[in-house]
């Protein structure tokens, strides 16, 4: 069963002599709050940018800072480090540190430690824009990644030194995504998923629509999840303001009738299905081509049904498929979702409480009933994201049992 991801793994930061080393006190103070284990290594210069204090206090264990700091409590740590992480991050790596490895060089305890470890290696690269794309470190860099080093590309934009280009410190979010896929269980490897995620927007004129209160967010957080375990993803998202997962194709639909057509159009090559977004029922009989005005708005308005594409999936759910589907509710929690369950064809229904404030839409958190041919079980209170592992469990399951 897939916990937090970071939770009780073995983390070693290096940070090497960049004044975007103060960024990384950031990334150390999240993966702590994660329940990562987390160990920084600090070159000499990188202490004259960041104290070594700073990294302590962010991290809850000691900084290392030297092969031979005084009253270090373990004289082999160069080897123990690599020995015993389960990952190592260096971050910001400038063009000194990248040239060393590049070379083999042990000339520190960071180096050292680097080339005594058999764990992955994350770099992530943080210059001068001249300095970057100088031929001798992008000879490195290339000489890195033949080595089996894993390197995320600078960003773009204006630093410290008054420049712009390439050579920024990678934003945090793309390195923990990166990070959390290392750590994640790879159990979904060639799995070809896709999610549906949002509200629909159902239009009544160029200014109006009829739609949800869905965010996208436990779609989206399904197709995140799904990633991390190595699934080819397919997000079919409604409109929401949610940024897509890195690594998950995102195709972006408004209404109802373009989900059906987009949905219909790849489900035969999807091993997996799930249907998390909020679907609009009735879409409005008449959409006028330019906005009505106030006063001559009519109090009736008439409406027409808009296809089921969960019903549809169900009847053509082909041999080895694991067709999910979700069902908003907020009374008779168990009663509806049985009733979806066996009219809809699912291997498995994931029913929520929208009556709370810590549950269904618009929260971080969420508390679903699962329902499949087996029986019904409630998942513990979490965040999306959990919940999505955990629903990702029984998925992964169902798959065996059909394989």
């Amino acid at each position: 069963m897939v916990q937090n991801v970071f939770a009780g793994k073995k983390i070693v930061i290096g940070v090497s002599g960049s004044i975007a080393a103060f960024k990384v006190a950031g990334w150390v103070s999240d993966l702590a709050k994660e329940e990562a284990s987390v160990t920084v290594v600090m070159t000499a210069s990188a202490a004259e940018f960041v104290t070594p204090l700073t990294f302590a206090a962010l991290s809850g264990n000691d900084v290392h800072t030297g092969m031979f700091g005084r009253g270090q409590d373990d004289p082999m740590a160069h080897i123990s480090l690599g020995r015993d992480a389960d990952l190592i991050l260096i971050a910001p790596a400038t063009a000194n540190i990248i040239a060393k490895l590049a070379c083999g060089i042990a000339d520190d305890l960071l180096t050292t430690t680097v080339l005594a470890t058999r764990a992955k290696v994350l770099i992530c690269p943080a210059m001068n824009s001249r300095m970057y794309s100088h031929p001798a470190t992008q000879k490195n860099l290339k000489s890195l990644k033949g080595l089996g080093y894993s390197i995320i590309d600078p960003a773009c934009g204006k630093m410290a030194c008054k420049e712009e280009g390439e050579g920024r410190l990678p934003e945090w979010d793309g390195v923990k995504e990166q990070l959390a896929q290392w750590l994640s269980p790879r159990d979904f490897h060639g799995v070809k998923v896709m999610v549906t995620a949002g509200p629909t927007r159902e239009p009544l004129d160029p200014a109006r629509f009829l739609s949800n209160r869905s965010s996208g967010k436990m779609g989206y957080a399904l197709a995140q999840a799904a990633c991390r375990r190595g699934a080819q993803v397919l997000l079919i998202s409604g409109p929401n303001s949610l940024t897509c997962p890195p690594g998950v194709t995102l195709l972006k639909i408004q209404t109802a009738r373009e989900m059906y057509d987009a949905v219909l159009a790849h489900a035969a090559n999807s091993s997996v299905i799930i249907k998390a977004a909020a679907v609009a029922d009735y879409r409005p009989e008449t959409v006028y081509e330019h906005k009505v005005k106030k006063e001559k708005i009519t109090r009736e308005l008439i409406l027409e049904r808009n296809p089921d594409i969960l019903l549809e999936l169900g009847k053509r759910k082909k041999a080895g498929q694991i067709l999910v589907g979700f069902a908003a509710e907020s009374t008779n929690l168990m009663e509806e979702g049985q009733r979806k369950f066996l009219s809809k064809n699912l291997d498995l229904i994931a029913v929520n409480d929208i009556s709370g404030d810590s549950t269904g839409f618009e929260v971080e958190s969420n508390q679903i009933l699962v329902i499949s041919a087996s029986g019904a079980e409630m998942l513990p209170h979490t965040s999306k994201l959990h919940s999505a592992d955990l629903l990702l469990d029984r998925v992964h399951l169902l798959l065996g049992k059909k394989s």
